[in-house]
């Protein structure tokens, strides 16, 4: 599936650019796995010999492992497609027979006898290739592997070893990768070198924890080195990102500095930063390494990568999921580190703010439980939506059960305690139990265990008493394993007043007490739990049609818009989203009616003005009406929007009219 050019920079899209490996509107052809494979990788020992000049790969892969299911015939690992296996040997040298599976990028060995739990078995794979882009990648259309003149980068998702348990089986690792003269090869773990007569150099990569290091990179040149609060940073930058050493340096050390005091001693202290390629990852962490793509470099620090990025070296480096049904905690964990930065920097409303974003995310997809998120596909919007959007808004919600102090230390004591082990959800359950001292069951049974989100209506009467007033009534929800405390505002002649009320099953009554004469009353007024009401469906529903809208699948995008439009016809961002999909399709008459609903609509968020006054101007200025193009522009200009860049795309336009792209077909 190929990006979309987009009407409105990309940027604008409620689209958060720093997951795990962040790319949106790609097809993923990852296997799930929601069991613990037959064998646990212990060690991997690798040889292998980059070839820049004709863009090559030659590896030998030495693979220790354990046994652990009795009397296994076969095992299967997951190779590159571009790779090619000549041969598997086992531990005495003798060859084995294998099988290539390209649809799940998967080679099955089949063993001489049958293996036995607890056995210990290494396997030697000889291999190598040419990776010829995207379309090739265990995700469609994302390059984790690229051998080039100029550098070289091999990601673990690229799966350019033999890879059993993909992100679940822990592993050491020692590296022997072999570049000619002028190239540096970095990596994870202790470095030594080694120089050839002919000028070759072997960089030896010791990784001794087990965790997931194999992620490497070659460059050429010194790197730039930037400190920052006691943190080191190394920069592998190019010529055009060069200059954003210094400022994503200093960033960098305010980053560690705060994320060390959250969770702990970090596994590497110090860290190094790898430029990729545009059709990378906008990022991907490694133990001791953040791999950047030139876009989210950008001009300006990317500080919501940096903070998902960096908060990797605890979640998913020092601890990681025992299947993919727990990434959940990870992700969640990682996306969340951005909200707790964001409220660390530019306040509580800044925070609620992505907090919303994040339970919008989380509701597009509402009929998968997180526990079984490996039947989501690998880097899917969906998959995002679920473990990220989703993950996260389960720690904020249990942050609002236990109270920001048990949080914290639920998480910290967490990090302690799994350091360098895999987890499932129920340790995570056992250990936010043990600090908040609650019962937690029926919260992760609801939030995890299970999907959907309530509804809340509310019936109450008012009462004079001799004190003030009392209120009796009932909040109504349709679930019947829901169990929350749940915040009441009640709106009075005088200050408002809030009580916090346990919501059990679809019918909980109350009483509250208040001095002044209620007036209104507001359910969750801060939005703390994942739940549905008129202007969530709405947000949810573009959400979801924007997620189609970025894989080009524009009937589906229509659908979802058309669905928020139902709910509020007056939806200036629907409508802008229609317009988009209209003007991406050529279709100007339709796109210009849809732009000028949006500006008479609600006009949420305020951006969809400006820009569908310069969208109007493009049209009249493709369409040959030069004036009323013109007077779009100097109408976007007065509304004094500078929404990414607004202004100074409708004075350009003034200037010279808008032409649109030549279309290929």
């Amino acid at each position: 599936m190929r990006r979309r050019a987009a009407v409105l920079p990309h940027s604008i899209a409620p689209v958060l650019l720093a997951a795990a490996l962040v790319v949106w509107g790609t097809t993923g052809r990852a296997v799930a796995q929601s069991e613990l494979p037959p064998i646990d990788v212990q060690r991997y020992l690798i040889e292998a010999e980059i070839h820049p000049s004709s863009e090559e790969l030659t590896a030998k892969a030495a693979v220790t492992f354990a046994v652990v299911d009795d009397g296994i015939r076969s095992v299967s690992f997951e190779l590159h497609n571009d790779l090619e296996v000549d041969s598997v040997a086992d531990s005495n040298g003798e060859e084995l027979q294998f099988s290539r599976s390209y649809d799940d990028f998967s080679v099955r060995v089949n063993f001489g006898r049958r293996r036995l739990k607890a056995d210990t078995e290494t396997l030697t794979f000889t291999y190598g290739g040419h990776f010829t882009g995207p379309d090739e990648s265990p995700v469609w259309g994302i390059d984790f592997a690229v051998i080039n003149q100029d550098y070289a980068y091999l990601l673990y998702p690229a799966r350019w070893f033999p890879v059993s348990g993909y992100t679940t089986d822990r592993y050491q690792a020692t590296l022997k990768i072999t570049v000619p003269e002028g190239y540096t090869v970095v990596g994870s773990g202790i470095t030594l070198t080694e120089t050839g007569s002919d000028g070759r150099t072997t960089y030896t990569l010791e990784y001794t924890q087990e965790s997931f290091p194999g992620s490497i990179a070659v460059v050429r040149g010194e790197p730039q080195v930037v400190e920052s609060e006691g943190v080191r940073t190394s920069f592998y930058l190019r010529e055009d990102a060069a200059p954003m050493a210094g400022p994503y340096g200093q960033e960098i050390g305010r980053i560690m500095t705060f994320l060390t005091d959250r969770y702990g001693l970090p596994p590497e202290s110090n860290l190094t930063v790898i430029e990729t390629s545009d059709t990378a990852p906008n990022g991907y962490a490694a133990p001791g390494l953040l791999f950047l793509s030139p876009g989210a470099i950008g001009e300006e620090v990317n500080t919501r990568l940096l903070v998902n990025q960096i908060s990797r070296q605890w979640w998913g480096v020092l601890t990681s999921p025992a299947t993919r049904n727990h990434l959940w905690l990870t992700n969640g964990a990682a996306r969340y580190s951005e909200l707790l930065w964001v409220e660390e920097t530019e306040g509580p409303a800044a925070a609620r703010a992505l907090v919303h974003d994040d339970y919008v995310e989380a509701l597009t997809v509402d009929n998968v439980p997180l526990i079984q998120a490996a039947r989501i596909e690998d880097y899917s919007p969906e998959f995002w939506a679920a473990t990220a959007g989703k993950g996260a808004a389960v720690l904020h919600m249990l942050r609002q059960v236990t109270g920001d102090e048990k949080f914290n230390a639920i998480l910290k004591r967490f990090l302690e305690q799994y350091a360098w082990k895999s987890f499932y959800t129920d340790d995570f359950r056992k250990v936010a139990e043990a600090v908040s001292q609650q019962n937690l069951k029926g919260f992760f049974i609801q939030w995890i265990e299970s999907s959907g989100a309530p509804e809340f209506d509310i019936e109450y009467t008012v009462y004079r008493t001799q004190k003030g007033f009392r209120i009796i009534g009932r909040i109504m929800q349709d679930m019947d394993t829901f169990r929350m405390p749940v915040k009441l505002r009640i709106e009075t002649e005088g200050n408002p007043e809030e009580k916090v009320i346990e919501v059990v099953g679809p019918s909980t009554e109350f009483v509250i007490d208040t001095f002044g004469k209620p007036k209104n009353i507001i359910i969750d007024p801060d939005g703390d739990v994942l739940r549905y009401d008129d202007k969530m469906r709405v947000a949810v529903a573009i959400r979801r049609g924007e997620q189609f809208a970025e894989i080009s699948e524009f009937s589906d995008a229509l659908r979802e818009y058309q669905k928020a439009l139902d709910v509020n016809r007056y939806s200036s961002l629907a409508h802008y989203r229609v317009a988009e999909v209209f003007f991406l399709q050529r279709n100007y008459q339709a796109a210009a009616n849809e732009f000028r609903e949006a500006i008479n609509g609600d006009q949420e968020p305020k951006w969809t003005v400006v820009w569908s006054h310069i969208n109007l101007g493009k049209i009249f200025d493709i369409t040959g009406q030069r004036e009323r193009a013109v007077n779009e522009y100097q109408r976007a200009l007065r509304t004094k929007d500078n929404t990414q860049g607004a202004l100074e795309e409708a004075a350009k336009y003034l200037q010279k009219p808008y032409e649109r792209p030549a279309e290929h077909i």
